[in-house]
């Protein structure tokens, strides 16, 4: 079968487990990479960038947990936890974590492998923005660029959502003032512009020499990297 190029990383100290698991996704067409040690996790995410992580709760050195919690400080990569423990606590915890979705051992691979197709469809179509180095947490109404958080206001904030969920795509400020205001509140078309020149000014800290956030004459605002 030919190459996905979709590289999924397996964290799992169980040899015949991640052997077995390699064997199906590469028949599959998936590249992977396997790491057995928890402390060998966050490193290989960062290095590897993953399209997908297998990530088991019970490793040596450092929990599925842990690393999953901090996964997500930096990336919103997908990630599948794989458990022996069946409460439904720790079910719970890893989603609240970040975690993507759980599957529980044992498992048949074909089970893994079609969970991974459901995970990486379903990431893809909700996914928010084109590049591993920019996230956001929408609960927190937090930011991320390049490990490095933006401080905006709850209107910046979906403002940016709003550009950089949909990257190419020009917004009219009236548009831009539906979305943002439901209310329909009266604002004028300065509003935005103010808002965007603070938003490009907070981003410009952070990427000095990228502008991400383009006007667009006559017409109003898009992203693209």
């Amino acid at each position: 079968m030919a190459k996905t190029e979709r590289l999924i990383l397996i964290v799992e100290d169980e040899v015949r487990i991640a052997v077995l698991l390699q064997d199906y996704l590469h028949r599959e067409g998936y590249l992977t990479h396997c790491v057995s040690n928890g402390l060998d996790a966050v490193p290989a995410v960062r290095e590897k960038k993953p399209d997908l992580v297998l990530l088991d709760v019970m490793l040596p050195g450092r929990s599925g947990m842990d690393i999953c919690r901090e996964v997500r400080q930096f990336s919103r990569v997908p990630i599948l936890m794989l458990t022996a423990r069946v409460e439904e606590i720790d079910r719970l915890l890893g989603l609240e974590l970040g975690a993507d979705d759980y599957i529980c051992k044992p498992f048949s691979p074909r089970e893994v492998v079609a969970r991974v197709k459901a995970v990486l469809r379903r990431t893809a179509t909700d996914a928010v923005f084109p590049a591993d180095d920019i996230s956001i947490d929408e609960e927190k109404y937090r930011i991320r660029i390049r490990d490095k958080t933006l401080d905006t206001t709850v209107v910046e904030f979906q403002l940016f959502k709003i550009l950089a969920g949909n990257p190419g795509q020009v917004w009219s400020r009236g548009q831009l003032m539906d979305k943002i205001y439901p209310d329909h509140r009266i604002v004028s078309e300065r509003t935005i512009d103010s808002h965007v020149k603070k938003l490009r000014k907070k981003i410009a800290g952070v990427l000095p020499q990228r502008d991400i956030i383009h006007s667009v004459y006559g017409a109003g605002y898009k992203f693209e990297k």
